[in-house]
């Protein structure tokens, strides 16, 4: 049986992440809670401080409708959830993380610092696969509909090579309203950016706005704006090489006197949206609706 370790940004109480864990269990896998015990939304994949001689609360605690499930709250943000687990903390290893359900799309570049997606991507830095699923804003929010197609995809991630991350993204509407499950790469801005509200003497104040910019509709935006769910393949941490080797590269600094810089290691465009990618993954063909 699949051991599945299920976290969140929003917290241990959040219903998103009930409906998800117990969707999980009724589908027959081996289902593990570890989530913060507070909201710790935008924190991306941080860990906190984390040191030797430094103690972090674990509760043991029951969610409604999952009470079967074993489910801890700890003192730290979702990546913590992630490494702790992968480390064994709480029994063997998952086989792979499912993070969410989130209140609101993770689209776009800012998914950098979304903390669902930086469990997921905690997750493939210690070597498993994982799943971060997120719903539009509704009221009230669609978790049914992100669990079905969650559910949905999740035998593509079990069969894709290792370390695998998918960020999926599910329009807030009916399971049988949702058109269908797309590739999508990620758009220029998602739905809504960071704005400053107000700034003065001791403080900031944020507020999050509409872009107001129409989002490509090949992008994991612009399909969910459409009616899609989308779905795109992450890599965290990985290096950039260029997409061409050609040789012209002229490059004459060292990185240590005596070591020059071969022009291989020409650092590549970052704004081309597809020159860091898994083929062997992100080249498969849409899903069948």
């Amino acid at each position: 049986m699949t051991r599945v370790l299920v976290t969140n940004d929003d917290g241990i109480e959040s219903a998103g992440l009930h409906l998800l864990a117990a969707g999980l269990d009724d589908a027959g896998f081996d289902v593990t809670v570890v989530a913060p015990d507070c909201d710790r939304s935008g924190i991306g994949a941080a860990i906190g401080l984390v040191h030797a001689d430094q103690h972090l609360d674990v509760e043991k605690v029951e969610m409604p409708g999952c009470e079967h499930i074993t489910a801890y709250a700890i003192d730290g943000p979702p990546g913590l959830c992630v490494c702790a687990g992968r480390l064994g903390a709480f029994g063997d290893p998952p086989d792979i993380v499912v993070s969410g359900v989130n209140p609101g799309c993770n689209t776009g570049r800012a998914i950098l610092h979304s903390g669902t997606v930086g469990a997921a991507l905690t997750a493939q830095s210690f070597g498993c696969s994982a799943l971060a699923v997120s719903v539009g804003v509704s009221d009230p929010y669609r978790f049914d509909t992100a669990v079905r197609i969650a559910l949905d995809v999740l035998p593509m991630l079990l069969d894709a090579p290792p370390r695998s991350v998918l960020n999926l993204n599910v329009p807030a509407l009916d399971y049988d309203d949702v058109l269908g499950v797309r590739w999508a790469r990620l758009a220029a801005f998602g739905s809504v950016r960071a704005a400053i509200a107000e700034a003065g003497s001791g403080g900031l104040q944020f507020e999050l706005r509409a872009t107001g910019v129409p989002a490509p509709p090949d992008s994991d935006q612009g399909l969910v704006d459409a009616g899609y769910a989308s779905l795109t393949t992450i890599v965290g941490v990985a290096e950039a090489w260029p997409t061409e080797i050609t040789g012209s590269a002229e490059v004459s600094s060292a990185v240590v006197p005596g070591a020059v810089v071969e022009s291989v290691h020409a650092v590549p465009d970052a704004s081309a949206p597809r020159s860091l990618h898994r083929p062997l993954h992100t080249m498969m063909q849409h899903p069948a609706e």
